[in-house]
């Protein structure tokens, strides 16, 4: 018998809708970051413009009454988030400067650690051993990112563009993105599981934040030259800003449309397709090249990342039934199914891949 709050399933026209919105979001905001970063030589600047746009974004909801956001600045909430928002401007300051020392197609592979680095982190939490099943999947996602950093690093490589500064800001983005994850769970409860809300702080207090890192990053003769200098850089960064910060506010909800409305392999499967989309669109859009070893790379990765999908939602599944026959067995109430850590914490790590 369901659960009396059981809720409806959606319907496919639903599920298909919200798998096209992340898809088309996630796509554009990656490709459009590259474009503008291919073009200019300040990405904590750019990262700091989409931030404040996503800002706007947010008071003109606010106004319409799309969304309810605190009038006012709550200093303790701010206080409490600040662990939740140095994570966020590391986390997306190294993803930006992954995708600017490597190809939009290179991009998954660079940050291909973010399964492993879930995995790890997840069982130390928890004080756990994954299964094997598990450990299986995360040395098929490992050993397509080694091998897609090792043929295209390999002396004679017909690929030229990949830097391994670049391979470092990926492995580096990995471990903040499963790191990231962690503490918005935990900063959810300093402003009392609001989602939107803990949005817009995270937005407003990064934005305020990345000011003295561009000073700091030495940018500002570059933003100076770039506002008042002859070229079309200019042009190309204001186009590009408002593109992605207009897609970078649009794949918050995306993402969490996705992972809502969609199961988890649902999620993960439209994530692989993205990735597919997105190294495709790359080759056409920036004329990257796709060698047989990244290619193979990326779907060492990709068929990774899904059949771990698979099994943890089996476990879990195996999991929420023996619990709940234990309970109907000695009388008690069935008990409500709840998600783990780690399946939290990978969902959180697919919304902002």
């Amino acid at each position: 018998m369901p659960p009396p709050h059981a809720e409806k399933p959606h319907s496919k026209l639903v599920v298909l809708g919200t798998v096209s919105f992340y898809l088309v979001a996630a796509i554009a905001m990656v490709l459009a970051n590259k474009w503008v970063l291919n073009k200019t030589t300040i990405p904590l600047f750019f990262l700091m413009t989409q931030l404040f746009i996503a800002v706007i974004l947010f008071l003109v909801t606010h106004v319409i009454g799309l969304f309810k956001i605190p009038t006012q600045i709550d200093i303790q909430v701010c206080k409490g988030l600040a662990p939740m928002v140095f994570m966020n401007v590391l986390n997306l300051s190294l993803n930006n400067f992954t995708l600017k020392y490597v190809d939009a197609s290179f991009y998954q592979v660079a940050r291909g650690l973010v399964l492993p680095f879930t995995v790890l982190l997840s069982s130390f939490m928890l004080h756990h051993r994954p299964s094997l099943l598990i450990l299986v999947a995360v040395a098929v996602v490992t050993s397509g990112f080694l091998i897609g950093v090792a043929l295209d690093l390999a002396p004679g490589s017909v690929i030229t563009t990949t830097s391994p500064l670049g391979v470092l800001f990926g492995v580096l983005s990995s471990m903040t993105t499963a790191l990231q994850a962690v503490v918005i769970k935990r900063s959810l409860d300093v402003v009392k599981g609001s989602a939107i809300e803990l949005a817009w702080y995270n937005n407003l207090l990064s934005a305020f934040v990345m000011w003295p890192l561009i000073i700091l990053g030495g940018e500002v003769p570059d933003v100076v030259e770039m506002f008042f200098g002859e070229g079309k850089a200019l042009e190309t960064f204001l186009w590009g800003s408002a593109i992605t910060g207009v897609f970078g506010w649009l794949i918050c909800i995306a993402g969490f449309l996705s992972i809502k409305i969609t199961s988890p392999i649902t999620h993960m499967i439209s994530s692989a397709v993205r990735g597919v989309f997105q190294s495709m669109l790359s080759v056409w859009v920036f004329g990257d090249i796709i060698t047989t070893g990244r290619a193979s790379s990326i779907g060492l990765i990709l068929s990774g990342s899904v059949y771990y999908t698979w099994v943890k939602h089996q476990e879990q599944q195996a999991a929420e039934q023996h619990a709940s026959g234990s309970k109907l067995e000695s009388g008690g109430y069935e008990r409500v199914p709840m998600k783990d850590v780690d399946a939290d914490i990978r969902k959180d790590s697919m919304s902002r891949s």
